[in-house]
């Protein structure tokens, strides 16, 4: 069967060994289709209920996700309508709707879209697809780890951006999977974002009381109970980063790859370029440049005028 996500190439940084000589490797899912990681386990979870004879969709997201679903429920025939918040900007929108998803705009903050979905979901007996809390999303997540053991030897440390923690759970599968149990994993939100780390701290879920984060694609209050349960099975170390690490890690991935992705991947990103004090010459270090097309040409002057000038 021909997937709808693409094996993505991975790539070393070649700017991070001349300058600091570290072995850095991106898995660039940033090329997937719709430019993130989500496209894996929405094929995933599409293609597993549209075998069980459901053709029906509601998502909540903030973006990425919806863009995802939107575009592999296309591909497959299915029927999708895309749940966002006010907080969704209209230039993500767009590509939805470019997509000939239906999309509804509901509640300021993702929650409360996700609170709506789920009621419209169990009215209208569509399927609900979460941005992160499905088992089908994380199996489908982990091919990407699949790809990066048939193409490098196991990493020291992974590190990953984590907002609801799907890719995290989708990343521990793949060690799993590929008997990569022993590697570091750099769990990485901004300070903003970071109901992680602070569940993490407390060993009990900690729901933020707001987002306040550039970063907004990490924005999830409260990560799902399965990453917490799940991490502490693992070397999961969470970092935090700040926004302008985040956007100055963008522009250093742009320079180096002609890349544009989200603050959300910046997060990541920053690890090897802003705490390199934490990696050995010894040390492979795999990131996931998960992606994010939420990030115009106007917001990339923007972030610069802000961040940079």
């Amino acid at each position: 069967m021909k997937t709808i996500y693409h094996q993505t190439p991975l790539l070393q940084s070649h700017q991070l060994k001349k300058e600091k000589g570290l072995n850095v490797f991106y898995k660039m899912e940033a090329y997937q289709p719709t430019g993130s990681f989500k496209i894996r386990g929405m094929e995933n979870l599409c293609r597993h209920h549209l075998a069980n004879g459901q053709r029906n969709f509601i998502a909540s997201s903030g973006g990425n996700a919806g863009l995802s679903m939107a575009y592999v429920a296309k591909k497959l025939g299915a029927t999708i309508q895309i749940i966002v918040p006010e907080s969704t900007s209209e230039f993500m929108i767009n590509k939805i709707k470019n997509l000939d998803a239906e999309v509804i705009v509901h509640g300021k903050f993702w929650d409360e879209a996700n609170d709506y979905c789920l009621r419209q979901a169990k009215e209208t007996n569509a399927v609900y697809v979460s941005p992160f809390d499905d088992e089908l999303l994380w199996q489908g997540h982990a091919s990407m780890i699949d790809e990066c053991a048939k193409a490098m030897p196991q990493p020291t440390k992974i590190v990953l951006s984590v907002g609801g923690g799907g890719l995290l759970l989708g990343v521990l599968e793949g060690l799993r999977r590929n008997g990569w149990e022993s590697s570091e994993i750099i769990a990485v939100e901004t300070y903003g974002t970071a109901s992680f780390q602070k569940s993490m701290a407390k060993d009990e879920l900690v729901t933020l009381p707001a987002i306040n984060s550039i970063a907004t694609s990490l924005g999830a209050k409260t990560v799902t109970p399965e990453v917490l349960k799940q991490a502490k099975s693992f070397n999961v170390l969470p970092l935090l980063v700040s926004d302008e690490e985040c956007i100055r890690a963008m522009f250093s991935f742009l320079d180096e790859y002609n890349v544009v992705v989200e603050p959300a991947c910046g997060a990541s990103l920053a690890y090897p370029l802003f705490y390199d004090e934490k990696i050995s010459e010894t040390d492979t270090v795999l990131v996931v440049a998960c992606g994010g097309v939420n990030t115009s040409f106007r917001q990339l002057e923007n972030y610069k005028m802000r961040f940079l000038d």
